[in-house]
């Protein structure tokens, strides 16, 4: 309100800066994730396993590999903790449900071989740099990151052994879209195309012939392989890809997000996203062709979007996902009062179905509402509410057990409510808060009403 809608805008467009409370920088601070990078996780991860394999003694391998294994739950968790606070805190918020976004486009499950220990890092330097900027750059920086080619099997991929997981689904998924004119030529001569693209996971560098040498690339523990690379020519949509090692990916790249069907696809995704879940064609057409002119500018389309007749229209109307139903919650429930503890808000996405880094399918999760209205999704929702507005959810109990600094009953009729949420309630949902019997009640109320499951 002080800024204007249009200072707001900008400034959430172009936003790159956290500024969280004391309280919540601190605990992220904490964190073993925000001082080991991918690289030195996946190592110590890698050098584990190998010791524990070559142990003789069964009951005693059983025992490592179950602790590894705890280990490994241990920072994937701190990974999902840190972005719930940041999600709940940061002021940055288009920012932050840019990251939720693209981390669901290019969705990684945690729980496939090594993924674990490496969401922490692919949220940090695949995604969140990435989130406002260029589509092109998210592509490569998700190609390359270890997290993605361990989950889509393109570590396995390599000349004379194709595997054409990857290449299919960084087709169909990540940058054209399902019947968008491709063949499964275009896939094989993609997978070919990515032969090599693999993991390093302790840093040896191989032995190369001299002429490979120059061609060797590696990035933390992504690793360009020439002597695991096809050195044919290939043809991929129609045009020829000579033979030239990793420099096959990048030509590879950019004619996949050059081409009119990446620049519908991602219009037609992030609208059903932030507007409806059946978007107008002319809204789609419009940001495609802001996509097109900028190349890829992510924040260009948005402020397509967002200045959009049909975005104005929309308010209200879309429904959230479970993410964004328990983020909204925090916030509007304990606005600039840092929760010590994020388990319960875990186990409330697990429990309604979206738990970040576990969708088991590389699709992501649903974005519609169809995906998510069931009776027990709403059920479950009710439950979440009447836990946060009776202040009894343990959000305020310390993970590391020490005493609690604070209480957690929510006063939700502040004067934030009366400017910024009572005026857009419906007459069903007033009536509804006018009778309540008690705090609690009217808590519960507000946080689990159809209203608030909208945005």
């Amino acid at each position: 309100m002080k800024l204007g809608r249009r200072r707001f805008l900008e400034e959430q467009l172009h936003s790159r800066e956290q500024r969280l409370p004391a309280s919540a920088s601190a605990q992220i601070d904490t964190l073993q994730v925000s001082h080991s990078d991918g690289v030195e996780l996946l190592a110590y991860a890698t050098r584990e396993q190998q010791r524990i394999n070559a142990l003789s003694d069964d009951a005693i391998k059983q025992s490592e590999r179950k602790a590894l294994n705890d280990k490994g739950n241990r920072i994937a968790y701190e990974a999902v903790r840190r972005e719930l606070l940041r999600a709940v805190y940061s002021p940055a918020q288009l920012q932050e449900q840019l990251v939720w976004f693209w981390l669901n486009h290019f969705s990684v499950l945690q729980y496939k071989a090594n993924v674990r220990w490496l969401i922490a890092d692919y949220a940090e330097r695949a995604i969140r740099p990435h989130a406002l900027g260029h589509f092109r750059d998210l592509v490569m920086a998700t190609l390359t990151h270890p997290a993605m080619l361990e989950y889509l099997d393109n570590a396995q991929n390599a000349a004379g052994h194709i595997n054409e997981n990857y290449a299919r689904e960084l087709m169909e998924l990540h940058t054209l879209g399902v019947d968008s004119g491709y063949t499964q030529q275009d896939i094989q001569e993609l997978a070919r195309i990515l032969t090599g693209v693999g993991i390093n996971a302790l840093g040896n560098p191989p032995k190369l012939k001299p002429e490979w040498q120059r061609l060797y690339r590696r990035d933390g523990a992504f690793e360009f392989n020439p002597a695991r690379h096809d050195f044919g020519a290939k043809t991929l949509l129609g045009k020829r890809i000579e033979a030239s090692g990793f420099d096959e990916v990048e030509q590879a790249v950019d004619l996949l997000v050059s081409q009119p069907a990446c620049a519908h696809f991602i219009a037609r995704k992030l609208a059903s996203y932030f507007v409806t879940d059946d978007p107008p064609r002319a809204l789609i057409e419009r940001l495609a062709r802001t996509f097109h002119e900028t190349r890829g500018d992510i924040p260009a389309v948005l402020e397509t979007l967002f200045e959009s007749h049909e975005f104005q229209a929309s308010l209200g109307g879309k429904f959230k996902d479970p993410m964004h139903y328990v983020v909204s919650t925090l916030r509007l429930a304990y606005d600039g009062k840092p929760i010590e503890n994020t388990h319960p808000v875990l186990n409330w996405l697990n429990a309604l179905g979206e738990p970040p880094f576990g969708r088991q399918t590389p699709d992501g999760y649903p974005l519609t509402e169809a995906g998510w209205a069931s009776s027990g999704q709403i059920s479950r929702r009710f439950e979440i509410a009447r836990a946060i507005g009776s202040g009894n959810a343990g959000l305020f109990e310390p993970e590391d057990g020490s005493p609690a600094n604070t209480t957690g009953f929510p006063q939700l009729s502040t004067r934030l409510y009366f400017a910024a949420v009572e005026p857009f309630l419906s007459a069903n949902a007033r009536n509804a808060l006018e009778h309540a019997g008690s705090q609690v009640e009217w808590n519960t109320f507000l946080l689990a009403s159809p209203d608030f499951n909208y945005r």
